[in-house]
């Protein structure tokens, strides 16, 4: 049998006739998104909604699979030393930036020390801490460039570790580690991250920013498995509205959202089935008291209003049972490690509330001199519910509550400034599988400790954990009795349970307690 190519048989009216049914059609997925990210600049963030969009742009030495399993990245494999302190990573011949040049082991090296260099002020610095010399850096103690990183030649990438971390390949996942190109940062400063400058090694490249609209990413011809990369363009869009983003999915308008309304938990069931997705997600949500701050200061007071807030009530009545009661930071579901909870978390509520009313009583709070309390919180129906919740359990021991509502930029970005507040909600999804990435946010000095809680005896005990060893798992647990237990740096409120939903039209979408979900694994039929 004669083989005939099948582009030489194409006439220009079949090319026509294809065209016209589709069969070269851009594949487009209008990706809802929570918010607006406050930068595309990966070692200037923070949050989830910033992370969705950084995991397509670009892409770590190692990476996260549809099922949020590690596989290879930027770099195509690795060795670790005897010792497990040394990690040396070869990286991709065929790696390039989405402007067509190499990217090398240089380039982790610039963005590294980039991250750690105390100009930076990057929220996340503190995720190379396992790195020789990277606290010290952070601090101002030591120079950039004496971070135990090198790179050996072009596509040889050697990383120097304090102690041996069995998070560490996990973490190199997370956007905090991911390369820029510095040739594309001195060329455009800090406008490199703008549509039509941003340079990025992952699966799709920027094409547009539109605050408040939507931001448009296409596929990069140049990302090493584009050949298998499915979706031509995917838009991000904002969904801070959580019932408008409903009515958009409903007329097709998106085809997933990173959220749901949950007062409308059975209406949605009934009208979208199973495109309603509900499961375990290895994060907290919580609320931050600035303990630096009176009367906030006083660790009684702190407990007695985290006694008086009925969790059971905010999981089954404001979150539909997609959320389940927390009184530890740490969540369930890390194999090794017992979670410290509060001391009255076997308590009953009523016991709670009589003991917040003693507190509050001791410390001179009354009907005569009520206790004035602000609540920040970010724009979404659920975090409102919540927030206009514990307000009414607040008010009958007294304490007046006020709520401060802003869009998400805004309010993270009060917290990371170390802005002024009384307590403000927040939440922390696991960037890895392991206690100490929840523990590190109370450590002095975080970029994420939101609260501004200090404690040497913490931070001690965290770094005897750094150190590794078979007690490491014994010395969290003793940090999370500490700091959170008997100190609250974090009043644990609830375990999230993601709850998405995605059109029956994607398929790759798969369900993990990570909640990741990387464009280029996703195809829309």
């Amino acid at each position: 049998m004669k083989h005939f190519s099948f582009k030489a048989l194409l006439t220009g009216a079949a090319i026509m006739a294809i065209t016209a049914t589709g069969a070269f059609a851009e594949v487009v997925f209008n990706r809802g998104n929570s918010a607006d990210p406050e930068s595309l600049d990966p070692h200037k963030t923070s949050t989830v909604y910033e992370a969705n969009i950084l995991r397509d742009l670009f892409t770590g030495l190692m990476a996260q699979d549809a099922k949020a399993e590690v596989i290879p990245g930027a770099a195509e494999s690795y060795t670790v030393s005897a010792d497990g302190k040394v990690y040396t990573f070869k990286m991709r011949a065929n790696g390039k930036w989405s402007d067509g040049t190499p990217v090398t082991a240089h380039d982790f090296v610039y963005s590294w020390q980039r991250l750690v260099n105390k100009d930076t002020a990057a929220e996340y610095a503190y995720m190379l801490a396992p790195v020789v010399n990277a606290e010290a850096i952070t601090k101002g103690e030591k120079k950039p460039e004496e971070l135990g990183v090198k790179a050996v030649d072009d596509l040889t990438f050697e990383v120097t570790l304090n102690a041996p971390t069995p998070y560490f390949l996990e973490m190199l996942t997370h956007q905090a580690t991911y390369a820029i190109s510095k040739a594309n940062v001195e060329k455009f400063g800090a406008d490199f991250i703008k549509p039509g400058n941003l340079v990025s090694n992952g699966a799709y490249m920027l094409a547009e920013f539109v605050p408040n609209d939507h931001i448009k990413a296409v596929k990069n011809p140049n990302f090493y498995d584009a050949a298998n990369v499915q979706i031509d363009t995917v838009n991000y869009i904002p969904t801070e509205d959580r019932s408008t983003a409903m009515k958009r999915l409903e007329a097709g308008e998106l085809d997933s959202n990173d959220d749901i309304p949950t007062e409308q938990l059975t209406e949605l069931k009934a009208k979208f089935g199973d495109q309603v997705r509900i499961g375990p997600y290895l994060g907290t949500y919580y609320y931050a008291f600035k303990v630096d701050k009176a009367p906030w200061d006083n660790v009684k007071l702190r407990h007695a209003i985290s006694m008086a807030v009925d969790r059971d009530y905010l999981a089954e009545k404001v979150w539909q049972n997609t959320m389940v009661p927390a009184y530890s930071f740490v969540p369930p579901g890390i194999t090794g490690y017992e979670a410290q909870p509060t001391e009255y978390a076997e308590k009953t509520q009523l016991d709670r509330e009589d003991e917040a009313k003693k507190v509050l009583a001791e410390l001179g709070y009354g009907p005569d001199k009520p206790l004035k309390m602000e609540i920040r919180y970010n724009t979404s129906e659920n975090h409102k519910n919540t927030a206009v919740a514990i307000q009414e359990q607040l008010k009958p021991l007294g304490i007046e509550v006020s709520l401060v509502n802003t869009d998400t930029k805004t309010h993270y970005g009060l917290l990371e400034q170390k802005g002024d507040f009384d307590i403000a909600r927040a939440g922390w999804i696991a960037d890895y599988k392991d206690p100490a990435n929840f523990l590190d946010l109370c450590k002095t000095g975080t970029g994420n400790n939101y609260a501004s809680y200090s404690n040497a005896d913490y931070d001690k005990l965290m770094a005897e954990a750094a150190k590794g060893g078979d007690d490491r798992m014994k010395k969290l647990q003793e940090a999370e009795a500490l700091g959170v237990a008997r100190d609250l740096c974090v009043v644990p409120l609830l375990f999230y349970s993601y709850h998405t939903i995605v059109s029956s039209k994607l398929s790759g979408w798969e369900n993990n307690v990570m909640d990741v979900h990387p464009t280029r694994f996703i195809k829309k039929n």
